[in-house]
């Protein structure tokens, strides 16, 4: 829904794509797995912004 918590979730997913590298380019295995579990949440929190999008959405066509 807002457009904030879009941008720290993307922001989140970056992060940890950063992360992922940074451990694939050390060989810190724990970097990495680090980096894709922050991806991997940051993936999951926008998509619960879609749903809550597509619910106030469907809200809005009813009251019409």
């Amino acid at each position: 829904m807002g457009l904030k918590d879009k941008a720290e979730n993307k922001a989140e997913e970056l992060k940890g794509q950063a992360k992922e590298n940074a451990g694939q380019a050390t060989g810190d295995r724990d970097l990495e797995a680090e980096g894709k579990g922050d991806q991997a949440s940051g993936s999951i929190k926008n998509a619960g912004e879609h749903v809550k999008d597509a619910a106030g959405d469907v809200k809005d066509g009813l009251a019409k």
